[in-house]
């Protein structure tokens, strides 16, 4: 059975003041503007806050660094598919059993990634902060719920970032660009190591 307490949706921080949640909109929106016009590269502090009408210094207390703001985008893009998975139809989400939803996952954060990739490569943290950004967290409790419920005896965590490895953006990148793997295979690589797992 799978646990059926509900995972939170990773997005903007809570209990901000109104003018804090209008500043961090507009300065979302101007970052949103430049990478749709230039690419994640234009995204800088600099670029975000002329883009705004603002001092440098409220982007800066609003996100930290660049890889911040770049996270706080990410968030936006990444909310479409956490409610594909929580709360959307099956076999990704709920309604399904839980092979069905571990089989649909993998090829759901391909193809978002694959849709957004100029982003999640330009906001790929450090090795040491690379897994402590809450939609990786949010991810890899997904896949251990389900692996939980289709193999209750597995070491579901160590399992789950097994998995997830396999739909890596840094390596798919790779395989689409460097080695000209269809973005297709990786999907059916999926498929094919969940079925291998399971069965």
């Amino acid at each position: 059975m799978i646990d059926s307490t509900p995972l939170p949706l990773v997005g903007p921080e809570k209990q901000l003041r109104a003018d804090a949640v209008r500043n961090r909109a507009l300065l979302l929106d101007a970052a949103a503007r430049l990478a749709a016009q230039r690419g994640a590269a234009a995204i800088t502090m600099e670029n975000v806050a002329a883009a705004a009408g603002v001092g440098k210094g409220t982007v800066s207390r609003r996100f930290g660094d660049r890889n911040g703001l770049l996270q706080a985008l990410i968030d936006r893009t990444e909310q479409l598919l956490q409610e594909a998975f929580l709360s959307g139809p099956p076999p990704l989400g709920p309604g399904a059993d839980p092979a069905a939803r571990l089989r649909a996952f993998g090829p759901a954060v391909i193809r978002h990634e694959h849709a957004n990739l100029d982003l999640y490569l330009a906001a790929e943290p450090s090795p040491e902060r690379r897994f402590s950004v809450p939609a990786k967290h949010l991810r890899h409790r997904h896949v251990v719920l389900l692996l939980r419920a289709a193999l209750p005896d597995a070491d579901a965590g160590l399992l789950a970032h097994t998995l997830l490895a396999a739909v890596d953006v840094v390596l798919v990148d790779h395989l689409v660009r460097e080695e000209g793997v269809p973005l297709e295979r990786i999907e059916a690589a999926w498929l094919d190591l969940v079925d291998r797992l399971l069965h």
